[in-house]
């Protein structure tokens, strides 16, 4: 009986730390405001998120290509040769 309340309140804290860790993720994804995505400038290993070819940071396979993308204050983008301004 020991072990299953033991086991009971593992896995109850797991699931908390799985939402928390969830939650956290989503936000680190959000725009912040006075920032915006600017694609086609960005360096090999260095793109904020995914795109349809893999699904996180950092795995921009080639400099520049053109659906890769980061963050930048707002109005920089269009100052940059090669970048525009994702939607």
């Amino acid at each position: 009986m020991k072990n299953d309340t033991s086991m009971i309140a593992k896995a109850a804290l797991a699931g908390v730390l799985a939402v928390g860790l969830s939650t956290g993720a989503t936000s680190a994804l959000a725009g912040k405001p006075g920032m915006e995505k600017c694609q086609g400038i960005v360096k090999a290993g260095k793109n904020d998120c995914g795109t349809s070819k893999h699904g996180c940071a950092g795995q921009a396979a080639t400099d520049n290509a053109s659906e890769e993308w980061i963050y930048l204050p707002v109005g920089t983008c269009a100052k940059i040769a090669g970048g525009k301004v994702k939607s």
